[in-house]
């Protein structure tokens, strides 16, 4: 049985469900959905990446002489989360480790995970806690997917997304589910003009973005403003066949094609000292 939370505002309603802390809807307030409603060609809305972002090579986590098998994205999109709190405007869920993420992933953390109706934005914030007594080495990413067409009736390419700021370094792809090698950018200065063509080699990943925000839009529809604090990344990704599109903040990606070594050195991971934690934000709007 889905348990389910509504959290509402003059101008938002959010529904978010326990298990994975996943974000299921996101309404105007004239009820328009703008979120992906999880059809079968990708059966999910904006699942939380944690404690990998991205896949290991061979889905291998080697960690002091043992090997531990986490496949991609992490286990926390496929783990119950529990309630810390509801209210009418906004929710917080926790989900702490356990016999079977110790399985997978020999580290002790605490991830809470809290939604908040501010305005015209729904914030999102994860915290990563170290409970222990090792540094905690971590991934976390969001992974909202939007509905494209924004709108019924406009054509998927006349969306843009719009940095806030140029955006000219290499971006990368992915090779054989790793992180390829830096290649030229389709961003021209801020602007990315989009095409279902441009994820036929898969996702779009800026390693060294310059932005702090990005809005997705086109003309004649409502804009969304994806907004981040913490994150180092942004992922930008879509499924053939889907009428969707995701606008991924993260910390950490993807192992390198070229890594195989321990876990804790594995290039671009938190690495979270004993009882520290560390706090990630990104907020949705609508304009």
């Amino acid at each position: 049985m889905q348990d389910t939370h509504v959290i509402q505002s003059g101008y938002l309603s959010a529904a978010i469900k326990a298990e994975g802390a996943e974000l299921c809807s996101l309404c105007d307030a004239t009820g328009e959905e703008m979120l992906w409603q999880a059809l079968p060609v990708w059966p999910r809305h904006a699942p939380v990446l944690f404690p990998i972002v991205g896949r290991l090579k061979d889905d291998a986590l080697r960690h002091n002489g043992r090997s531990y098998r986490l496949t991609q994205h992490g286990f926390a999109r496929d783990h119950r989360f529990a309630w810390l709190n509801r209210t009418v405007s906004s929710c917080r869920l926790v989900l702490h480790d356990d016999t079977a993420t110790r399985a997978v992933y020999p580290f002790a953390f605490r991830l809470e995970v809290a939604f908040a109706l501010e305005d015209d934005a729904l914030v999102n914030t994860f915290t990563i806690i170290n409970t222990g007594r090792e540094t905690l080495p971590a991934s976390v990413g969001a992974h909202p997917g939007f509905r494209w067409p924004l709108q019924d009736g406009i054509d998927k390419a006349a969306h843009v997304l719009e940095f806030d700021q140029p955006e000219p370094a290499p971006i990368r792809r992915l090779a054989g589910g790793l992180l390829g090698p830096p290649q030229a950018t389709p961003i021209s200065g801020s602007m990315l003009a989009l095409d279902p063509a441009l994820f036929e080699a898969d996702a779009i990943i800026l390693d060294q973005v310059a932005s702090s925000s990005v809005r997705f839009t086109a003309p004649g529809a409502e804009a969304i403003e994806v907004s981040w604090e913490g994150f180092r990344e942004l992922g930008i990704w879509m499924r053939p066949g889907g009428d969707f599109l995701c606008i991924e903040p993260w910390y950490g990606t993807h192992s390198p094609a070229d890594f195989d070594g321990e876990f804790r050195d594995k290039p671009g991971l938190m690495l979270i000292p004993p009882h520290d934690k560390r706090v990630l934000t990104m907020r949705i709007r609508l304009c």
